[in-house]
C-alpha cells in the first residue's frame, strides 16, 4: 500500500504542477469503506459495523487570489479543467463529480463557514467506479477536510462527517444514512468501528482474520445510487416503523427491536413487502451486534455464518443484490475452506466480500472470476482489503 501511495501522491502533484504550474500546498489521502456486516440499518436506527480501506481518493489543493474554482481528476484526463465560479454553487444534474464539490461548498456555505477565496484541485483516485465502496462520501470527505485545513475553519470531524451526509440528502437527495461518512472520517489502521447510529457512540474492534483474508469482489455493474432504488426502501421501513407505532406507540426506531419483539408485532404491517423490508432491518441490526460479539472472541466461524445470513436477508427480504451480486456471493461460499460472503454497501450492484483462507486467495479469485465472467459475461475484479486510518493529510 505504501508503495502505491508514493506512486499516486507523486502522479497526483506532477499532474497538479502540469496543469497549474506551481505544486499544491496540500496533499491528503480519503479512504474508501467496506461494511462488515450492518447493511441498510443505518437509517433504520441499528448498529453498523464498517471499516476504512487502503482503496480510496487522493487530493491535491492550492488557494487562488480570485473566486474561481479550478478543478480536475487524473482519473478522467480527457475531460481537463473544470472551473465555476465560488458562488455558482447551484446542482448541475449532469456534474459528475464536480457535484460533490460544489455539494461540500453549498453544504458550508449553508452552516456559516466563510471560503471567501477560489482554489485549484486535482484528484486522483484507485476506486473502481460504481464499487459500492463509497467513493461519494470518500469525497466528500476529502474536500471537507482540505477546506478546513486550507481556510482554517476550525471545524470538528464529526460536523464534517454530518456535513458530508448533508451533502448526499440535502443537495443530491439521496437519503443515505451516516456510516460511510463516519467509517471514512474515524476509521483507524486495523479496527472496525461498532457504531450505534442513534447516539454516534462507537467502539474500535480489532479486525484481526488470522489465517483469513478479507477479499473484496466489485461486479463491475453500471449504476448510479441516485437512480436506484435506495429511497424506495427507505421510504418501505418508514411505512413499517408508523405501523408498528400503532401498536408500539414510544417506538423511535426499527433499531430498537430485537427479533422476537418484532415478530410478536409484525401483524401491524399490512403489506408482505413492506413487512419483509423491515423484518430485514431489525434482523440484520441483531446480526451486527453478534457478529461483533464473535469478532472480538475471534470466532470466525460463527462471524462468517452471520456474513451469509445477511446476504440471504439482503437477497430475500431486503432485494437489494441482484444477479452480479449473488452470482459473486454463490460462486465464493463454493470454494473450499470459505467461512463466509455477503454483498457490501447499498447493493444493486457494487461490491461483496468474502472471508477467505490466506493459503487459497489466489485459486479462490482465479475460481470465482472464472465462474463470473461465465455467468455475467464480463469481469470481476478483486482487492485485498487493508483496513486504515480516515481522512488525513500525506
Amino acid at each position: 500500500m505504501e508503495t502505491l501511495e508514493k506512486d499516486l501522491k507523486a502522479s497526483l502533484q506532477a499532474s497538479f504542477i502540469e496543469r497549474f504550474d506551481s505544486p499544491a500546498d496540500y496533499l491528503y489521502f480519503s479512504p474508501g469503506r467496506i461494511n462488515l456486516i450492518g447493511e441498510h440499518t443505518d437509517y433504520n436506527g441499528g448498529h453498523v459495523f464498517p471499516a476504512a480501506i487502503s482503496i480510496g481518493t487522493y487530493g491535491a489543493l492550492t488557494l487562488r487570489d480570485d473566486q474561481e474554482i479550478h478543478v480536475f481528476s487524473a482519473n478522467f484526463p480527457d475531460v481537463g479543467v473544470v472551473s465555476f465560479n465560488l458562488n455558482d454553487l447551484a446542482p448541475r444534474k449532469y456534474d459528475s463529480w464536480v457535484k460533490y464539490v460544489r455539494g461540500v461548498l453549498y453544504e458550508l456555505k449553508q452552516a456559516g463557514y466563510r471560503v471567501e477565496r477560489g482554489f485549484n484541485l486535482g484528484i486522483v483516485g484507485d476506486m473502481p467506479n460504481a464499487s459500492g465502496l463509497s467513493s461519494s462520501a470518500s469525497l466528500e470527505l476529502l474536500i471537507g477536510e482540505m477546506l478546513n485545513a486550507a481556510f482554517k475553519l476550525h471545524i470538528a470531524r464529526l460536523d464534517i462527517v454530518k456535513l458530508g451526509q448533508q451533502v448526499e440528502n440535502d443537495y443530491l437527495g439521496l437519503r443515505t444514512g451516516i456510516m460511510d461518512q463516519f467509517a471514512i472520517g474515524f476509521g483507524e489502521k486495523e479496527k472496525a468501528i461498532f457504531l450505534d447510529v442513534n447516539t454516534m457512540d462507537y467502539e474500535l474492534v480489532p479486525a484481526e482474520f488470522g489465517e483469513y483474508e478479507l477479499i473484496i469482489m466489485t461486479t463491475n455493474k453500471k449504476r448510479e445510487l441516485v437512480d436506484s432504488k435506495y429511497n424506495e426502501r427507505r421510504d418501505e421501513t418508514e411505512l413499517a416503523l408508523k405501523e408498528l407505532q400503532t401498536v408500539l406507540p414510544n417506538l423511535a426506531s426499527l433499531g430498537e427491536l430485537d427479533l422476537a419483539t418484532f415478530e410478536k408485532y409484525q401483524d401491524a404491517i399490512t403489506d408482505s413487502t413492506v413487512l419483509r423490508r423491515a423484518r430485514h432491518a431489525v434482523s440484520e441490526n441483531e446480526r451486527t451486534i453478534i457478529a461483533t460479539s464473535a469478532l472480538k472472541a475471534h470466532d470466525l466461524v460463527k462471524f462468517g455464518e452471520l456474513l451469509q445470513q445477511s446476504h440471504a436477508s439482503l437477497r430475500d427480504d431486503y432485494e437489494v443484490t441482484g444477479e452480479e451480486l449473488d452470482t459473486l456471493f454463490d460462486a465464493a461460499m463454493l470454494q473450499p475452506g470459505v467461512l463466509g460472503a455477503r454483498m457490501t454497501g447499498a447493493g444493486f450492484g457494487g461490491s461483496a466480500i468474502a472471508l477467505v483462507p490466506r493459503a487459497t486467495a489466489s485459486d479462490f479469485i482465479k475460481n470465482v472470476g472464472e465462474l463470473y465472467q461465465a455467468e455475467i459475461g464480463y469481469p470481476a475484479s478483486f482487492y485485498l482489503a487493508e483496513i486504515v486510518r480516515g481522512t488525513a493529510e500525506l
